[in-house]
């Protein structure tokens, strides 16, 4: 069977159905990593949006609308 090492403590985790909550060693970790992107301390870069335009704006493709 395959093992990961748990993103958040590295400990190894069985990648199968006897581990629920992988790729995380526990619900802890899961929660802790969670956490984490909540506040923002994890992020995936991508580009600054311009002053005014909100994310549902930028996520919306205007080219598909008929004015």
């Amino acid at each position: 069977m395959a093992t990961v090492a748990c993103p958040t403590c590295q400990r190894p985790v069985e990648w199968s159905d006897a581990s629920p909550w992988r790729p995380f060693c526990s619900e802890r970790c899961k929660l802790l990593d969670l956490g984490a992107w909540m506040s923002e301390q994890r992020a995936i870069p991508g580009e600054e949006l311009p002053s005014g335009v909100d994310d549902e704006d930028a996520a919306s493709d205007h080219s598909l609308h008929r004015h």
